[in-house]
C-alpha cells in the first residue's frame, strides 16, 4: 500500500511510518520541519494545498496526526494554536482528498479519547461511551480539551471526501520506549522522585501500548489487501508487493524491469498461506500464445465492455503536451496512464 502521514513527524507518526516501511509499504509523511528518514518526507506547512496534495491523490490510505502539540502551558496563545492547528490541517487534508482524481479509500483521522466524559462507573467505547463537556463539575480546562476534540472530528466530518471512508481515531496516550515520547517523559518524573497517585488516586489512565496502537490502525485500514497483484517489475518491488497480498493471495510476477534477483521472506508468504507464480509469453509456442489471446478474448474483454474492468487513466493531453507526458512519466508523478489525444 501506499500511505500517506501528515502530521507524521512526531512520536506516534514515527511508530506507524516505521511499521508500515518495515512491512514492505510505501510510506510518504509531511512535515513543516523535514527530516532525514528511511521514508520520504515531504513539506508541507499543515494548512493549505501544494505540492504535498500529488501524493494524496492515488494512494491507498491517509492518516492525519497534524496538530500542535499538547504538552505545553495552556496559555491563551497555546489553546489558540492547539485548536487552529487541527482544524486547518484536517480541512486542508479533507480539501486534498476531495479535489483527488483517485481518491483514497480510507481516510483516518486523529482524534482524542479526552472526548469522553471523566466517570467511574465504566469505561468510555465508541458504543456506549458519554461525550463529555456537560458534566456540572467538569473545570474549565477539561472542557477546553473536549471542545478541542469536538471541532477537530467536525472538521473531519464537513469534509466532503463521498469515495472515503472516515475514521476517526480517538486514541489516548501511546506508550513506546522511543525517546521524546509520552512513556519517555513520565519516566524522567519518576526518576527525579515525581511519581506517584494525581488527585485523589482513583482516577483512570488511558493509554495503549504501541503495538496495540499499530495493530488497531492496521485494523481500521480495512488492509485485506489484493487477492491478485501482476508484477512488471520483479526484484524492486517483490517485498512490497508480498506485504500487499491478503492471506490466500497470489503473486504473478510477469516481467523483470526492476532485476531479477531479490531475497524473499518465506514466513511472510507463509503467514498469508499465499502462493508466487512466474510465467512470461514471449518464450512460449504461438498454439499457446493464441489460447491466450483467445482466452482474454473470451473472459475478460465482455467484462471491460461493461465497464467492470477499466484502465486507470491519470490524465489526457494533447499530441503537442507529448513532452509534458514525457516529464511527468520521469518525475513519476502520474497514478495510471497518460494519453496523448491526436490533434
Amino acid at each position: 500500500m501506499k500511505i500517506v502521514i501528515p502530521g507524521g513527524s512526531g512520536q506516534v507518526g514515527t511508530i506507524l511510518a516505521r511499521a508500515f516501511q518495515r512491512g514492505g509499504h510505501d510510506v510518504a509523511v509531511l512535515s513543516r520541519q523535514p527530516q532525514h528518514s528511511p521514508w520520504r518526507v515531504l513539506e508541507w506547512d499543515g494548512a493549505t494545498l501544494g505540492n504535498w496534495q500529488r501524493e494524496i491523490d492515488g494512494c491507498d490510505v491517509v492518516i492525519n496526526l497534524a496538530g500542535r502539540s499538547v504538552n505545553c502551558r495552556y496559555n491563551a496563545a497555546n489553546r489558540h494554536e492547539i485548536v487552529q492547528s487541527r482544524i486547518a490541517s484536517t480541512r486542508a487534508v479533507g480539501e486534498a482528498i476531495g479535489r483527488a482524481s483517485h481518491p483514497p479509500p480510507v481516510w483516518l483521522q486523529a482524534s482524542t479519547a479526552t472526548i469522553y466524559a471523566h466517570r467511574y462507573e465504566s469505561a468510555n467505547d465508541e458504543r456506549s461511551g458519554i461525550i463529555g463537556g456537560a458534566e456540572p463539575d467538569a473545570p474549565d480546562t477539561w472542557r477546553f480539551s473536549i471542545e478541542v476534540a469536538r471541532a477537530w472530528e467536525r472538521a473531519c466530518n464537513e469534509a466532503v471526501t463521498p469515495a472515503t471512508r472516515k475514521v476517526l481515531l480517538r486514541s489516548a496516550m501511546t506508550m513506546s520506549p522511543d525517546e521524546g515520547g509520552v512513556f519517555d517523559a513520565l519516566l524522567g518524573l519518576v526518576r527525579l522522585g515525581l511519581g506517584g497517585s494525581a488527585g485523589t488516586g482513583r482516577q483512570f489512565v488511558s493509554w495503549i501500548h504501541y503495538e496495540d496502537f499499530v495493530a488497531a490502525v492496521r485494523d481500521a485500514t480495512g488492509g485485506a489487501g489484493a487477492d491478485v497483484i501482476l508484477d512488471i517489475m520483479g526484484a524492486s518491488y517483490l517485498g512490497r508487493n508480498l506485504a500487499a497480498l491478503a492471506t490466500g493471495g497470489r503473486l504473478v510476477v510477469i516481467g523483470r524491469q526492476g532485476g531479477s534477483r531479490a531475497e524473499i521472506d518465506l514466513g511472510v508468504l507463509q503467514g498469508k498461506q499465499a502462493s508466487l507464480h512466474a510465467t512470461t509469453l514471449r518464450a512460449r509456442p504461438v498454439k499457446e500464445k493464441a489460447a491466450v489471446v483467445a482466452g482474454v478474448r473470451e473472459h475478460v474483454w465482455p467484462l471491460i465492455n461493461a465497464g467492470k474492468i477499466a484502465a486507470v487513466i491519470d490524465r489526457e493531453l494533447p499530441m503537442s503536451q507529448a513532452s509534458h507526458a514525457h516529464r511527468a512519466m520521469a518525475a513519476s508523478e502520474h497514478i495510471g496512464k497518460i494519453l496523448l489525444r491526436p490533434e
